[in-house]
């Protein structure tokens, strides 16, 4: 719960330098006041809510910020986006695993106890069913299945499971303690953790046994005694969580991986008195999360200004200050008023709410320090065209190390999912992706996949440069024609002469794989062909020249590679036909 608003905007924006980030104002401005929600589609672009619309000051209107056409989101336009059917001001958001965006609730406004679903390929809102109680400023998270899982604040414990697929509200596991204004994170086992409301007990949500269990006791107080706000809570890249409290403690939890309780300690105290009643924090790409803080609340004032801006760095345990957006090392307003949403390219985006006197439409760009994360770049291992004309990639870490920004109950901003960026010379296109394999964090060499549409009017015979980003960070750049894909259907040829593939069976029998298939080629030049089996992380199993056409029959020994996801490819340097194989 927190007091209201009116506004204010900005962002960050990942480079290499040292030391801390600087800021750089924005050209465009908001059309009217920010309204405390951002969140980032699937191509490339951000939604922003606003507070005008519906006659409540809360607003259920929103625009889109667009990056130039050389990807600059300082530079892009802001374009008008349809109105919700309720207004609403604090409340769920997710982005759906096939691009859609889903909200719920919101702790002031017209939406209360409503959920309503946005479509980006249409422009439309689709009322979801009522879920029974009411949601107001509650807790959400996607779960690998695509399902949200839904806290209901008007029923203290009370949680139910959306499915964006059929559109209804389940059943969920009720939780052993309060959540309200609570942060959740979730861990690299998909368990979701959180601290109790005005206690130190904590829980987890199993997924594999759709309940909640209890957890280890914290060491230190997150939540103040006068309004029971706490701040946001982080994924870290070595896997433990990070939670700041509005009393101006840190906590970390190191996790065990099942589920078995694991430990807390205190982390170090937010300098000069202050804590995070109500505030965003960002990952950024560096491993460094930005904060917001402000003094400490008081029986008397529960939400005190001015609010700092301060770098954690998790390897030094340590806070660093930063100058504030417009200059100088405070903005005067409360911690509540502002947000952060990571951005394709690295960048942060922040908004503040005006507060009091205070309204600005402005906005800025963070450029923090340091180079991003090696272990959360993503890898691409192959691109296929669908037989509709989109494109299937696979590959890993397609969801990165971590959710991004955060805030706790009141937004939810998660960007852990795959956004592709395509560059020619010094012209940015973002694809639009959709139908994401799964949404967990960490996951290592296990296969991501993604499929994946260009925009409208992409040159089709042009050479891009393609990356796949999670959170801000980037794979390195494969070269991508579109004009050179062929779909594949039941010949598959992909730009050989002749009838191409036919006949391809892979079985196995204990560490042998056994692979059947007859190729007929065409023109001579269609001959040197080279077989190979390669492992998700792009480790060569096997390897041989194919002469010519024929059938072929090949065993191949995988006792030192183990199970998991294998592909197969023939290709002369200029053409390929590829299949996966998964062994079991």
């Amino acid at each position: 719960m927190r007091k209201l608003p009116l506004v204010l905007l900005f962002v960050f924006l990942a480079a290499q330098s040292f030391a801390v980030g600087t800021w750089t104002k924005l050209v465009t401005t908001l059309p009217y006041n920010y309204g405390a929600q951002m969140n980032l589609l699937s191509d490339g672009t951000a939604m922003i809510h606003l507070a005008n619309g519906g006659g409540d000051n809360y607003g259920n209107a929103w625009v889109r910020l667009t990056p130039d056409i050389h990807g600059s989101y300082v530079n892009g336009t802001i374009t008008t986006l349809a109105p919700m059917h309720y207004t609403r001001l604090d409340f769920s958001a997710q982005i759906l695993k096939d691009g859609r965006l889903y909200v719920a609730g919101g702790e002031y406004g017209t939406g209360l106890s409503n959920g309503e679903v946005y479509n980006p390929l249409t422009n439309t809102w689709t009322d979801t069913p009522l879920p029974g109680n009411t949601i107001s400023d509650a807790n959400s998270e996607i779960l690998e299945d695509g399902r949200v899982l839904q806290s209901l604040v008007g029923a203290t414990t009370g949680i139910v499971i959306y499915d964006p697929i059929t559109n209804t509200y389940s059943p969920g596991p009720s939780t052993l303690g309060r959540f309200k204004e609570s942060s959740w994170v979730k861990l690299a086992d998909n368990s979701i953790l959180y601290v109790d409301q005005n206690v130190r007990t904590s829980e987890r949500y199993i997924p594999s046994l759709n309940k909640w269990i209890a957890d280890g006791t914290v060491p230190v107080d997150l939540y103040d005694p006068y309004g029971s706000e706490a701040g946001a809570g982080l994924l870290l890249p070595d896997g433990r969580a990070f939670f700041l409290g509005s009393t101006g403690t840190t906590a970390i939890y190191t996790p065990t991986g099942d589920t078995t309780k694991g430990t807390w300690v205190a982390g170090p105290t937010i300098p000069n008195t202050q804590g995070t009643p109500d505030a965003p924090a960002a990952m950024m790409v560096n491993g460094k999360i930005l904060c917001v803080v402000s003094p400490l609340p008081t029986s008397a004032n529960h939400f005190p200004t001015p609010m700092s801006y301060y770098e954690y760095d998790y390897v030094a345990n340590a806070f660093t200050r930063v100058n504030a957006p417009a200059g100088g090392t405070t903005t005067n307003n409360p911690s509540w008023t502002s947000n952060m949403l990571l951005l394709p390219d690295g960048s942060v985006l922040y908004g503040q709410q005006s507060s009091g006197n205070t309204v600005s439409r402005n906005m800025y760009i963070y450029t923090p320090d340091g180079t991003p994360q090696a272990s959360g770049k993503p890898k691409i291992v192959n691109i296929v065209q669908n037989t509709n004309g989109s494109y299937t990639m696979t590959g890993t870490l397609f969801n990165g190390i971590t959710e991004g920004a955060t805030y706790g109950d009141d937004e939810q901003m998660n960007t852990n999912y795959p956004i592709v960026r395509l560059t020619s010379g010094t012209n940015v296109y973002y694809a639009r992706t959709f139908n994401w394999n799964s949404t967990g964090l960490m996951r290592g060499n296990r296969p991501d996949t993604t499929t994946f549409t260009l925009p409208t009017g992409l040159p089709p015979t042009t050479t891009y440069s393609l990356v796949v980003t999670a959170n801000g960070i980037s794979s390195d750049p494969v070269s991508f024609t579109p004009a050179t894909f062929s779909s594949v259907g039941k010949t598959d040829r992909n730009g050989f002469q002749g009838s191409g593939l036919h006949g391809f069976s892979a079985t196995s029998f204990g560490s042998m794989l056994n692979l059947h298939f007859r190729l007929e080629l065409g023109t001579p030049d269609q001959n040197a062909l080279t077989l190979q089996l390669t492992k998700v992380d792009g480790q060569t199993v096997y390897e041989e020249k194919i002469p010519a056409s024929g059938d072929f029959n090949r065993q191949i020994d995988l006792h030192s590679h183990g199970n998991g996801l294998y592909l197969f490819v023939l290709s002369n340097g200029k053409n390929r036909i590829s299949r996966w194989i998964t062994v079991q």
